[in-house]
């Protein structure tokens, strides 16, 4: 079977499961190609692992140029002649199902609905878009109920699975502290807030910044590191108040995420909208308790792993993290719950193999017909 999937963003979470679900196919025997921009790191570690990838000049938002991307998606598309094409996030979305127009079984994944991110008019234009593009949606997966719920509101009829993100629970397992701090160059005996992601506004790292004087009321010597980088991250290192201050981190672009998670007491996730993150299972795998905002898909990942707090909520954010700063023992009690669920419900593998299972029931269904 020939499965290509196409992605506009080159790194973070959308990337990850790109990446993959192409490695768990090839590795099925199908043909796999990625299409995504040419110079970025899923192109890349794709072409280190042996993945066929095709270059696709994309921008992240659609305006003048969506056409010439669409078309030239088209063209890609043709040459390839997939059985079953697999597009991620909202960019992708957009060209592809304009590109493929129902031609071909065609699978839209949104790792977030477009219009939950909109705002003003333009987020009925981008909801009346995937109404329309129903239409040519043989396949919506949702990776939460939450994104499914949202999905169903807002008159998106195509039909839906829910298969939650997945996590690597090998590369991602429960570690040395000291010794992870000593590599990342942290200090070795105070408690330690970690945030992994990219610096965006999406992400909410501002809320996190702006509730951390309030932790350092309860925690004088905690620390706050924020691991990644992205379009917010110089103005917020120049601007934010407390982006200086001593206790406060800024360590860039990391490839190795589990070493920070491992080097955490807790990790935090502010994020102000999310289809599932990634950064919770992954902080669960290697047994670290989670805070976060209930966002989409949040509360059915952490669970009892953590506290999950109204949107926005700082004082609750403030006073959830300084609490298990202060009680290694709660920590390491939701660490533990943590550890387990993500090896009972988010496992890589299942995540994998379910989607894995749809796009082959796609592709039977077509050549039955």
């Amino acid at each position: 079977m020939r499965v290509v999937h196409v992605s506009q963003p080159v790194t973070a979470g959308v990337a990850v499961v790109v990446l993959e679900l192409a490695v768990a196919q090839r590795d099925r025997g199908w043909s796999v190609t990625v299409v995504c921009p040419p110079s970025g790191r899923l192109a890349e570690h794709a072409r280190e692992l042996g993945i066929d990838v095709r270059g696709w000049p994309a921008s992240r938002s659609p305006g003048v140029r969506s056409a010439g991307e669409t078309l030239r998606l088209h063209r890609l598309l043709t040459g390839l002649d997939p059985d079953v094409v697999h597009l991620h996030s909202s960019k992708a979305g957009l060209a592809g199902r304009l590109a493929v127009r129902g031609s071909r079984p065609t699978v839209f994944q949104p790792h977030l609905w477009s219009f939950e991110t909109a705002k003003g008019p333009l987020r009925r234009v981008t909801a009346a878009w995937e109404r329309f593009a129903s239409r040519w949606t043989d396949l919506v997966v949702c990776v939460s109920d939450d994104e499914l719920v949202a999905g169903r509101a807002a008159g998106v009829t195509a039909g839906a699975e829910v298969v939650c993100n997945g996590v690597d629970t090998v590369r991602f397992s429960p570690g040395d502290r000291a010794a992870a701090r000593r590599r990342l160059g942290l200090p070795g005996q105070v408690p330690i807030a970690v945030c992994v992601g990219r610096l965006a506004e999406l992400k909410g790292q501002d809320q996190l910044l702006s509730a951390w004087p309030a932790v350092l009321r309860r925690v004088p010597d905690a620390k706050l590191v924020l691991a990644g980088d992205g379009p917010m991250g110089v103005a917020w290192r120049e601007r934010h108040p407390v982006a200086s201050h001593e206790s406060v981190r800024w360590p860039g672009h990391t490839d190795e995420p589990a070493a920070w998670y491992t080097a955490a007491d807790v990790v935090v996730l502010p994020s102000r909208a999310e289809g599932m993150a990634l950064v919770p299972l992954e902080a669960m795998a290697c047994a670290r308790p989670v805070v976060a905002f209930d966002v989409g898909g949040v509360r059915q990942s952490v669970s009892t792993a953590g506290a999950v707090l109204p949107p926005g909520d700082l004082d609750g954010l403030a006073d959830a993290v300084a609490a298990r700063l202060a009680d290694p023992e709660l920590a390491a009690l939701e660490g533990k719950r943590g550890r387990r669920r993500a090896e009972e419900s988010f496992d890589r593998g299942r995540m994998t193999d379910r989607i894995a299972t749809l796009a082959d029931h796609l592709y039977r269904s077509e050549h039955a017909s």
